[in-house]
């Protein structure tokens, strides 16, 4: 008989349905938040929130990461999706901003504040990311190119500093601002290192020279550094653009230019070895605490000391090549992995809407904006008459700018340009520290 009985019909009419819901299903795990399908990033999203929810989120560097990473994946990849933004430093804009807003606006729970300030300020999850990156990008470099990028960085960085300082104040003076109030709450702020390394020691000084609380003078040098550090991330997206349709203007993380083999790390990346990860981990901790050790006995900035002591080690060619690799290998996982989760960190902690809402006008971003402008371009065409490429020298320069090593992941990772971190921590790092000595000086003959 031809005739089906009604159980195959009601099998067949079923089968449309199956196809449907099983279309459906593989078009989900098509579509993705960063590197995960979007199912599976929402049930973990799920799970995190519903923890954070019921206060049984670990409040260690388990419960941090969890956070920062599940909000880092979805920040950066908007960021790279988001017409116009995502041109001018998308992701390294939103990573930054939106956890900071949603801080400022109490959406955030105790719970996963607690753990991702346990993991930042705690466990010091900034400096062991400066630290492989460093490391990692110093022993992978070509030595001659590590030597002549430090050689010639300062040409621009002076120069730079020099005329955005000159810019700021007459910009603020155009403005109706006082010359000494300019150069000491808005342009100081913003060349002077970042929070830690700047605004503190500052503020400090100031106390003691013009008396008053240390605290009053932060609150009103944080909105500059902090605005600074946003125009500089956004003028080093628009570098980025610029190399990218003007190649011969940009060395893609290289400063200097060269006729013999600029693409230095191509060899090294075709194996990854695992276990020299481990000992490039081992070398990256090893080093940043020489930098620790230094800073006591000698008074230079551990970072600086760090940096110096890495390009020593690359220089001298002691480090087995083998260890080189591992180190170089870390830094590229570290720095594809974890730069947009570090500055979902970063955002939370480091970037005070709240101070910066307070002491905000029209006028004084316009100061601010110039400030980080003309340091940029000055970097610009500074470096491109030392035969360095211009937009990399830019944006080495505008990391003078930045919130320290918090602008520096910034800025950047907005420019995709990691590779320059060494210069940059030495910009930022030299350059702050010159800048919070000279100023002291500087007001203390003035007062």
């Amino acid at each position: 008989m031809n005739t089906k009985t009604n159980l195959e019909a009601v099998t067949e009419s079923e089968l449309p349905i199956q196809n449907n819901i099983k279309s459906l299903w593989e078009k989900l795990m098509k579509a993705k938040i960063g590197v995960l399908p979007l199912p599976l990033y929402i049930v973990l999203a799920a799970i995190i929130l519903t923890a954070s929810v019921y206060n049984t989120l670990p409040a260690d560097m388990i419960g941090g990461f969890a956070v920062i990473m599940i909000l880092g994946i979805l920040l950066g990849d908007l960021g790279q999706r988001i017409p116009i933004l995502k041109e001018i430093g998308g992701p390294a804009i939103l990573a930054l901003l939106v956890p900071s807003i949603l801080v400022f606006l109490n959406v955030i729970n105790t719970s996963s504040m607690e753990a991702v300030t346990t993991l930042m300020k705690t466990s010091n999850f900034l400096y062991f990311y400066i630290s492989c990156l460093v490391v990692g990008s110093i022993l992978g470099m070509n030595r001659k190119m590590l030597i002549q990028g430090f050689t010639r960085m300062f040409v621009p960085l002076i120069v730079g500093t020099v005329l955005a300082v000159v810019a700021g104040m007459l910009v603020g003076l155009l403005f109706g601002y006082d010359l000494q109030h300019t150069f000491f709450y808005i342009v100081v702020p913003i060349i002077g290192g970042g929070i830690g390394e700047g605004i503190l020691p500052l503020s400090i000084a100031y106390s003691s020279i013009l008396g008053g609380s240390a605290e009053s003078f932060v609150s009103q040098m944080i909105p500059a550094a902090v605005i600074g550090n946003i125009f500089a991330v956004v003028s080093a997206g628009l570098m980025m653009r610029l190399g990218e349709k003007k190649k011969h203007l940009s060395g893609n993380g290289k400063l200097v230019k060269s006729e013999d083999g600029n693409e230095v790390h191509e060899e090294k990346e075709k194996f990854i070895d695992f276990s020299l990860m481990g000992a490039g981990l081992l070398i990256a901790c090893t080093f940043f605490i020489v930098g620790t050790l230094g800073q006591k006995f000698i008074g230079v900035p551990g970072p600086v000391i760090m940096i110096l002591f890495a390009t020593l080690i690359k220089c001298l060619k002691v480090m087995p090549h083998k260890m080189e690799d591992g180190a170089h290998n870390l830094y590229k996982f570290i720095s594809t992995s974890l730069t947009w989760p570090l500055m979902v960190g970063l955002g939370m902690l480091y970037i005070p809407l709240e101070d910066v809402v307070k002491i905000v006008t029209p006028a004084y971003v316009i100061v601010c904006a110039s400030v980080v402008f003309v340091m940029i371009l000055s970097g610009y065409f500074v470096g491109k008459l030392m035969k360095m490429y211009p937009v990399d020298a830019a944006i080495v320069t505008g990391c003078h700018s930045g919130l320290g090593g918090t602008g520096d992941v910034a800025i950047l990772s907005a420019s995709k340009r990691m590779a320059l971190m060494p210069f940059a921590q030495v910009a930022t790092r030299i350059g702050g520290v010159s800048t919070v000595i000279l100023a002291s000086l500087l007001l203390k003959l003035l007062s």
